[in-house]
């Protein structure tokens, strides 16, 4: 076992002097075990920290019941402190960790914050989110080049290089526009903030539990404002701009088609589709309409089981059609 981390503050507050991964592992799980009411004690002995942290359903559920509370998301909460400082240890499992309880956070964020409360310790944790994926992208926009039958294939030889003209340009799709720095929340860039959030959660969805990609799911049925089973769904509603839909979008449908199907998740990422659609089909939203009805309608295939045919294949028959 390595020696315990140094810490160093002012004001009454440690702060993590980070060190090698193991060490930077082992001091999170120390400064966490002294934030909830019953720490697992296997957590304390474990080789790796951090991959414990990630699956330890007690600590899950302490995590979730902490951010739940009435009260959090305050200046002084140490929970949202703890979260800061440990996507700040630049460590990608413990930065995992942070990840995986994204959804509840920014889900009680996003429905508070649309009642006006202030939730600094919250935007703290998004906002290091934010500021992590700008200065990875390098503030550029990501985009995608869309096929054009003016340019030749790849596979092919091209004997006359087409005319340059601003019909033959690369027709480049903006995926996720450019990035600037922020250092603080407001009305207006929230939805931009939680959605590069999110869009960090979707690039390691791959290596996050279940249960926080349930969080999300429930969330969206309560931001829809049209989930049947909440009487209270119209308060909770918020503003869904297509900055936030679409990672959500993606997220939902990593949810759908993962290739380890779990049933739970299935069933909750439809219901939430068919909830996000009907907000879309309320909004008119055209954009919105249809990728949230293509996601509901692939998952209705996918449900049903004679949707493995393939209509390529041409039927065999005895009869001869002129």
């Amino acid at each position: 076992m390595g020696d315990s981390p140094e810490k160093s503050g002012s004001g009454g507050k440690s702060r993590i002097k980070w060190g090698d991964p193991f060490t930077k592992g082992r001091a999170a799980v120390e400064s966490l075990a002294a934030i909830l009411r019953y720490f697992p004690p296997h957590l304390s002995s474990s080789e790796t920290p951090a991959t414990s942290l990630l699956h330890d359903p007690d600590v899950a559920t302490q995590i979730s019941t902490l951010l739940r509370r009435p009260d959090s998301g305050a200046v002084n909460d140490n929970l949202c402190a703890w979260l800061y400082d440990t996507f700040h240890s630049a460590d990608p499992h413990l930065q995992l960790v942070v990840l995986r309880f994204l959804p509840l956070l920014a889900g009680v964020y996003l429905t508070r914050a649309a009642l006006n409360k202030p939730l600094p310790g919250f935007e703290s944790v998004l906002l290091a989110i934010y500021a992590h994926e700008t200065a990875a992208r390098g503030g550029a926009a990501t985009t995608v080049s869309i096929p054009d039958l003016a340019h030749p294939s790849v596979y092919h030889e091209n004997k006359s290089p087409p005319a340059k003209n601003a019909s033959s340009d690369l027709n480049l799709a903006v995926i996720t526009p450019g990035l600037e720095p922020h250092g603080t929340v407001r009305s207006t860039r929230r939805p931009k903030i939680v959605g590069v959030a999110l869009e960090l959660y979707y690039s390691r969805i791959s290596l996050i539990p279940v249960g926080s990609k349930l969080d999300l799911c429930d969330f969206c049925r309560v931001w829809s404002g049209h989930d049947a089973e909440r009487a209270d769904g119209r308060r909770s509603r918020i503003s869904l701009p297509w900055e936030l839909m679409q990672p959500i979008l993606r997220i939902l449908g990593h949810c759908l088609f993962r290739p380890a199907k779990n049933y739970d998740l299935f069933q909750a990422a439809f219901a939430a589709c068919q909830c996000m659609n009907a907000r879309a089909q309320h909004d008119m939203n055209a954009k919105a309409m249809l990728a949230t009805a293509s996601l509901v309608r692939l998952a209705q295939m996918d449900m049903d089981p004679h949707s493995d045919v393939d209509h390529t294949e041409l039927p065999i028959t005895n009869e001869i059609s002129v």
